[in-house]
């Protein structure tokens, strides 16, 4: 109990923005405390062994005014970028552990002299809080400072600092307008990137030939990344096919296999149903590429409240739980009769997944026959799903990453 305590201390410490640092030292100092006398180590030390890669990426989004049709994309188009991500395997059949971060800039009610750049969150693997937030975004007019935003994210985030070419970190940072705003010149940012080993791409909103007078292809000098344009405006074209009810009925089922645990164990779990019903809300397509990217354990994955996924982890010990913060109908159950569930549950999950899967690549065959047959009417404009996509998979080869 004494490991979940901890653990959802140093949580509060990463994500609570008004901690004082004073403050922040002693809970540091009372969770190593916790640790020393459990004899269980919530932080892992350095050790000779090779630490399991990971894929960092950070999303710098523009919300000025002109750019609604930028983060109605992100939201509806998160979770293509996820699902590919959880295709990457390296060395064999290692998955990276993935982490997103998101910033946005651009809005005049930001912090000025932080260049109108605010952190929404930092790197994170908990994939329905970063939906979350991507909702919570609005346009609102201001300056676009990119090379502010670039250096922001590189100086404040947690990047991964092991040597080599282990992990895989990019930032994409999408907008319109000069890329040369602001204060803080790009080649700062850029030398930054170079130094933690970072990739930085440019997605311009616009014309191609305009997003390069307005110098966004220059980013293209900070380790090695892209320039690219898109459509901001631009959606998806909606094609019904016969596997969507069915898909939206095996998510019904698969949420059915999460059991909440823990200080707020209930809110996530409740989150979860909230991020399904506010994709679906934008388009069938939207909905569907959760449930898709659901269907992935490695990548969806909710051990800090889920106590299935924790056991499969190894993150908690059903007999040391707290029964008082299980949903009713367990509370008073044996650990004998809570390891029978939590084991039943996850054969469940794991079965409901692979259909899920299944029922998704005959979905994308199906859409693929119905675009071939219409290809004179077909929308050709690139998105944010599409150049994401096309990036991530050229540039994670570089990592001897195989995305599958």
């Amino acid at each position: 109990m004494q490991i979940i305590k901890t653990r959802h201390l140093l949580e509060t410490i990463h994500y609570e923005p008004t901690f004082k640092p004073a403050a922040i030292t002693l809970l540091i100092v009372s969770a190593l405390i916790i640790v020393s006398f459990t004899g269980k180590p919530v932080i892992p030390k350095a050790t000779g062994t090779k630490l399991n890669p990971r894929i960092q990426v950070a999303v710098l989004l523009d919300v000025s005014g002109s750019m609604e049709g930028l983060i109605e994309q992100a939201k509806a188009q998160l979770w293509n970028m996820v699902s590919t991500l959880g295709k990457a395997r390296c060395e064999g059949e290692i998955a990276p552990k993935i982490e997103i971060a998101l910033y946005e800039y651009g809005r005049s009610s930001n912090n000025v002299k932080e260049g109108y750049v605010k952190q929404i969150n930092g790197f994170i693997s908990d994939l329905d809080s970063l939906s979350q937030n991507l909702f919570s975004l609005k346009t609102n007019g201001g300056d676009e400072y990119c090379g502010q935003v670039i250096y922001s994210s590189l100086n404040e985030l947690k990047w991964d600092a092991a040597a080599g070419q282990a992990s895989y970190k990019v930032i994409f940072i999408a907008g319109n307008e000069d890329f040369l705003q602001g204060n803080l010149h790009y080649t700062k940012a850029c030398s930054l990137a170079k130094q933690k080993g970072v990739i930085v791409n440019t997605i311009y909103c616009g014309d191609k030939m305009q997003g390069i007078r307005e110098n966004w292809n220059l980013a293209g000098e900070c380790g090695n990344g892209s320039y690219t344009h898109i459509d901001q405006n631009g959606k998806e074209d909606e094609i019904p096919t016969p596997y969507d009810s069915l898909i939206y009925s095996l998510n019904h089922k698969l949420n059915g296999t999460y059991i909440s645990y823990g200080y707020g164990g209930a809110a996530y779990k409740a989150k979860q149903a909230e991020m399904d019903n506010a994709n679906a809300s934008m388009s069938k397509a939207a909905g569907i590429k959760r449930i898709n990217a659901k269907s992935n354990g490695a990548v969806y994955n909710n051990a800090g409240w889920d106590l299935v996924d924790a056991r499969g982890t190894g993150a908690v010990d059903l007999a040391k739980i707290d029964k008082k913060d299980l949903p009713d109908s367990l509370k008073n159950k044996t650990t004998a009769e809570l390891e029978k569930i939590v084991d039943a549950k996850s054969k469940e999950r794991s079965y409901i997944q692979k259909e899920i899967a299944t029922l998704n690549i005959q979905r994308n065959t199906f859409i693929a026959t119905a675009k071939a047959k219409n290809a004179g009417n077909k929308n050709n404009g690139a998105t944010l799903e599409t150049e994401v996509e096309k990036i991530i998979r050229e540039q994670a080869k570089r990592y001897k990453m195989n995305i599958q």
